[in-house]
């Protein structure tokens, strides 16, 4: 992408396996809500020319010489953080928001290409039995998996997400899986929210259509309300609906990532003593959480795909997410036949 809404193809060479590094034939690769920003030009870290593409799939065709852990042929994803290993966040186990951070295809080149190669200490193998789609969608559960740890235990709470798109929908389903009691999304998309009933939510509430606090007080209890709110929506009305919706001392987590500066009622939040709880991308951990999950069952990704692209028709897959959201989902650009 050189420049907010141009994207070029170019010929290079093919990658080599040198020391620790492998190389990956991509077999697929997720847009994601951040790309979209990259492509509006509205990401706030990100700048021109830069290679996207951070969820991604495929298998190891060449190893270097020092590579340890993974074999040629390994089905993988690839976890795309580059964190420096010294500062603060990173010495203390919070290498997701080291204070140097660069993420593959926004701060440095992403997978969008027909190889890629990267040291095998972003490796993540996946089972030989996982469709090569659904190990491009590994990233984003991963990001639902690390918002819902973030919160504790949800097991037997009542749970509200506000906005049900791709990251929405797996927050959603990721709390199902552990065991929450009930879970209830929010959105104006009515596809969206057809995508939450088909994946197993209780109750998906379109906010143009009934006000949530009515919704709210029906399904979870006029006193008790929602244990935990996740902002999987990203804009100034879902953290303002957020915040006027939650019960005096229960949490909300942000999970979206805003364009702008949002305002937040800070008087009242201090008053109810509510939780502003903040979550960024995730760690290994969360990774093999999320394929576990996928593994067991808890997890339906094939509903979330609306749109499959081939490599060439990368600009394409852009174009479809943002001038026909109300028919979009998940959209996925297939590379190779892995």
């Amino acid at each position: 992408m050189t420049a907010p809404g141009v994207i070029e193809l170019r010929e290079v060479p093919v990658p080599e396996a040198q020391a620790d590094t492998v190389v990956v034939e991509i077999a697929y690769i997720g847009v994601c809500g951040s790309d979209i920003h990259v492509y509006h030009g509205k990401h706030p870290y990100t700048s021109y020319p830069v290679v996207q593409g951070h969820e991604v799939s495929g298998k190891i065709v060449a190893i270097g010489p020092e590579v340890k852990n993974v074999k040629i042929g390994d089905r993988v994803t690839i976890e795309p953080q580059v964190a420096c290993g010294t500062c603060y966040p990173c010495t203390h186990g919070l290498y997701n928001i080291c204070n140097n951070l660069k993420v593959l295809g926004f701060q440095t080149t992403g997978t969008a290409s027909d190889y890629f190669a990267i040291s095998e200490h972003h490796i993540v193998r996946l089972p030989d039995s996982m469709d090569y789609r659904f190990g491009a969608m590994i990233e984003p559960l991963a990001v639902g998996v690390r918002a819902v740890q973030k919160a504790g235990d949800v097991k037997d709470k009542q749970i509200l997400i506000i906005g049900a798109g791709p990251i929405g929908n797996l927050v959603a389903q990721t709390v199902k899986a552990m065991g929450a009691s009930k879970v209830m999304v929010s959105d104006v998309n009515s596809l969206r929210l057809e995508k939450a009933i088909a994946c197993g939510i209780d109750v998906a509430v379109n906010v143009k259509e009934e006000k949530l606090i009515t919704a709210i007080e029906r399904e979870f209890g006029a006193e008790r309300r929602a244990d935990i709110i996740f902002d999987c929506a990203g804009v100034q009305p879902a953290i303002s609906s957020a915040v006027s919706v939650a019960r005096k001392g229960s949490d909300i987590v942000v999970v979206a990532v805003y364009e702008g500066v949002p305002q937040v009622d800070l008087a009242y939040i201090n008053e109810c003593e509510i939780r502003i709880i903040g979550t960024a991308r995730y760690d290994f951990d969360d990774f093999k959480t999320a394929i576990r999950l996928v593994g067991d069952g808890l997890i339906n990704l094939e509903a979330l795909i609306t749109d499959v692209y081939e490599l060439p028709e990368y600009l394409e897959a852009y174009r479809k997410i943002a001038k026909t959201p109300d028919s979009t989902m998940k959209v996925l650009v297939h590379v190779h036949a892995s």
